[in-house]
């Protein structure tokens, strides 16, 4: 149940509008703007923090450039987090996944089982947030992306606020927000192979959360190995995102992240393009995942 001065219930445009007006309300125009320039982001100066956590604040992302180029250490991606609140990784229960939490996003030819698996090819990963599949009680709050090496060509980042894509879809129909809402809006299908031990997974695409009352997304533009509800509201409400995924806002960023830099976010909605990779320096980013949301944001 959402609560009535929610701006995320339906029956509460005035709410609603307030908060939409001030989310929209210099919003950044460019990646440009959303981008900090830090030192170490082991260790950020008050002032690089504070910089970080003003654009994750507005647009829920903020981009990092920093001066760790060829530094491979693993540590960056726990101990930025870290002095953003973000401290509660999510281990991945399946044998993908690295023991320490954050992820080595790598080719990997070498392994048959994770070239099944896309973040671990060339291939393009379509819009998606981080975690669709998990339990209601384990949704992604925070995600730090940070670039060791990126690819020969390609690999580039397309990256959404997910509360613009609520106040778009919004504006446009409150009925697709509705059917976004539903518990049943999106299943993600029971997968046990592999050393995944996971079941249906039926849930909402926008949800709000019943003690901090943040707007939370969880979607897939997949194609397989997903089950939409099947009515015509529900049809509607995934065409029209869809069709904003696919169209020329502006509130659409791109950008492929280059040595030392980073992205923080509160898990906002991004594909990756596919990619083609130098042998002798392959693409590698840390990818760390959390329970919590940015800076408490």
């Amino acid at each position: 149940m959402i609560p009535e001065q929610s701006p995320f219930n339906l029956s509460n445009d005035e709410a609603y509008r307030a908060w939409r007006d001030t989310k929209l309300e210099s919003y950044p125009a460019s990646i440009e703007q959303l981008i900090v320039e830090i030192k170490d982001p082991r260790q950020l100066t008050p002032t690089e923090r504070e910089a970080i956590l003003a654009r994750v604040r507005k647009a829920n992302m903020a981009v990092y450039v920093s001066d760790t180029v060829g530094d491979e250490d693993k540590q960056i991606s726990h101990r930025v987090s870290a002095q953003f609140g973000l401290t509660r990784l999510w281990l991945d229960p399946n044998r993908l996944a690295d023991d320490d939490g954050v992820t080595s996003l790598r080719v990997r030819e070498d392994d048959e089982v994770r070239t099944l698996y896309i973040p671990y090819t060339n291939r393009p990963i379509h819009w998606h947030t981080d975690g669709y599949y998990n339990e209601p009680d384990k949704q992604i709050g925070g995600l730090n992306l940070h670039c060791v090496r990126p690819a020969k060509e390609g690999g580039e980042n397309t990256l959404m606020d997910h509360e613009i894509a609520y106040i778009l879809l919004r504006d446009a129909d409150p009925e697709y927000i509705r059917a976004f809402m539903e518990p049943d809006a999106m299943t993600i299908p029971l997968n046990d192979q592999h050393g995944f031990n996971r079941p249906d997974r039926p849930g909402p695409v926008f949800s709000v959360h019943p003690e901090r009352g943040y707007l939370h997304m969880r979607y897939t533009a997949r194609r397989r190995n997903i089950f939409w509800k099947d009515d015509e509201q529900t049809r509607r409400a995934r065409e029209a995102l869809e069709s904003l995924l696919a169209s020329d806002t502006p509130y659409i960023y791109r950008a492929t992240l280059q040595p030392g830099m980073g992205l923080i976010s509160n898990n906002i909605l991004h594909d990756r393009s596919g990619f083609n990779d130098d042998p002798a320096h392959p693409r590698l980013l840390y990818r760390a995942r959390f329970y919590d949301r940015v800076g408490g944001t």
